[in-house]
């Protein structure tokens, strides 16, 4: 991907073995937020075929996501100084020092909890609430940033509570996992929460009122899907709206999508949040999320200590990303438009962020991300600048996500899941979750299978092939079938692979070598280039579009 410029601050290069200093802004890998995906060699030479992993994240967007990159799945189009591979880690062979690792060290380490204090304290909101001098980028005593805030402890409607019962804000839901860096299979487990701002959690009047917050999430869903969402059914004269479009106020069974405003249709969002809108303070619209939207995505070890794959206690990352400033469909396409232009004026300039370890980075778009990560110890301390830049490459100009997010547009259906899709993943599992289709009709994760020709983008993963494709490289039909109800089949691990994943990105936190690559690679990555030709073809003729548009 190449680059464009996003803000003034000027990023230098660091020396090799300068020591770490978690405050610094100098990036030793200048184009950090380029992933190691992207290094991917297309071309297969045992089959002679032309794999394509690309299409996952670079497609025809949908508005107003005006980022059309589909020409990526087709060319290496990198700024100069990223034409050499930086990310190292994913040649280092880790199979001795694996293997050092017992089975019972391992599993001791990924049910370690790192995020709680033995007396259910959130171990980083101590921390910050007296800022370790290493962590203060400003050296004024405070901390600027997130403080998490979740205690994943979730009611049967997915809603957090403090320890007193209070709730937090934060709601988990269940979503399908983008092909395919985030299965299981290839290395972490995850989750993601999201939370509204305090006027969408209450009435007019200003009283809590957890109806009113499960409606407004239900009408962001319906925004971000573009398509109906279904609902308990709920008395619409209670809010005042007509949530499902049909011209009175009675019983509605879901939230219509109908936004067409150019045409005199508009969506209301209820209780407070309906009276900041009509004032022009909660703007609308669809494929937006609400102002003031925040995520939580933790991700995590995988641990199979019970016999089961399952979300580890420890966490390797906790991310956030909140939504500080709304942007118009106009401003939205004027920043893309700014984007292609400095692409072609200036095909070697390396994107510039600005911010910092404490306040997040901004990714243009209005939101910012920040992130805390695990220190030598195993303990969570915040990302530095350079972590948090590798974030940016999939948060920020790529076709595929709405609003720059990838988990909330994958959500499973209201209409067809469990709690309409409103749990966290300590309640129920993937298991039994069937193949999502595709708009074309295919199966999402076996039409990844088939054009990919793998289970990750490296090729990497030898027990997803093995188990997915008969020796001449077909697709198994057995597999194919069991893939259509229950899309575990492939997202997850045995357990022997699950702990080799475990120990080999443990290796990567006693180096504390992120700005090298944090995937989980246990023998080097023989599928990747450690260089390439400028705008060199991949060797893929016709673009893929994506899922579910």
């Amino acid at each position: 991907m190449r680059s464009t410029l996003t803000a003034l601050t000027v990023i230098l290069a660091a020396g090799p073995g300068m020591a770490q200093d978690l405050t610094s802004k100098v990036l030793r890998n200048t184009t950090a937020y380029i992933p190691p995906q992207c290094y991917t060699d297309t071309q297969n030479a045992a089959t002679g075929k032309v794999e394509n992993p690309c299409f996952t994240c670079h497609v025809r967007a949908r508005v107003p996501n005006y980022v059309n990159d589909p020409d990526l799945q087709q060319s290496y189009a990198f700024p100069g100084p990223a034409l050499k591979n930086p990310w190292t880690n994913l040649f280092v062979d880790r199979t001795a020092a694996i293997a050092a690792v017992s089975d019972a060290e391992i599993d001791a380490y990924v049910e370690g909890d790192n995020y709680f204090d033995a007396d259910g304290t959130i171990t980083l909101a101590r921390k910050l609430a007296d800022l370790p001098a290493d962590w203060d980028y400003d050296k004024d005593g405070a901390w600027a940033g997130y403080v998490p805030d979740a205690y994943f402890a979730f009611d049967d409607a997915g809603f957090d509570h403090a320890p007193d019962g209070t709730p937090t804000g934060w709601r988990a839901f269940a979503y399908m996992p983008l092909p395919s860096t985030f299965w299981p299979a290839n290395g972490s487990t995850d989750d993601v929460l999201i939370r509204l701002p305090e006027i969408y959690r209450t009435t007019a009047d200003g009283r809590p009122d957890a109806e009113a917050y499960k409606l407004n999430l239900a009408i962001t869903e319906a925004l971000i899907r573009r398509s109906d969402v279904a609902i308990d059914p709920v008395d619409e004269t209670v809010y005042g709206v007509d949530l499902d479009k049909d011209g009175t106020l009675g019983t509605a069974d879901h939230v219509a999508f109908d936004w067409a405003p150019k045409q005199g249709r508009n969506m209301s969002y209820v209780g407070a949040a309906k009276d900041a809108q009509a004032a022009g303070d909660a703007p609308l619209a669809a494929g937006l999320f609400p102002l003031g939207t925040e995520f939580l995505h933790t991700v995590r070890y995988i641990d199979v200590a019970a016999g089961d794959i399952a979300m580890a206690p420890r966490i390797k990352e906790v991310r956030y990303a909140r939504k500080t400033s709304w942007r118009t469909y106009a401003n939205l396409e004027d920043w893309a438009l700014a984007e292609i232009k400095e692409d072609a004026d200036f095909p070697d300039r390396t994107k510039q962020f600005f911010g910092n370890l404490e306040t997040g980075i901004g990714n243009g778009t209005g939101w910012r991300y920040q992130a805390f990560i695990e220190d030598a110890q195993g303990d969570l301390r915040p990302q530095t600048f350079e972590e948090t830049v590798f974030c940016m490459g999939c948060h920020g100009s790529i076709g595929v996500t709405d609003d720059a997010a990838f988990a909330f547009p994958r959500k499973l259906a209201a209409d067809t899941a469990h709690a309409r899709g409103w749990y966290h993943w300590t309640q129920k599992g993937l298991q039994g979750t069937p193949d999502p289709v595709r708009t074309d009709g295919n199966g999402e994760i076996l039409y990844y299978l088939l054009q990919n020709g793998a289970g990750d983008e490296f090729r990497n993963n030898h027990e997803i092939i093995a188990r997915a494709f008969d020796a001449d490289g077909t697709l198994d039909p057995a597999f194919a079938r069991a893939l259509e109800a229950d899309v575990t089949v492939a997202l997850f691990p045995s357990a022997e692979r699950a702990r080799t994943l475990n120990k080999a990105y443990r290796e990567v936190v006693l180096e504390q070598s992120f700005e090298k690559g944090r995937d989980a690679v246990a023998s080097p990555a023989r599928n990747v280039h450690r260089e390439v030709e400028q705008d060199e073809p991949t060797g893929l003729t016709d673009p893929l579009r994506a899922a579910n548009w």
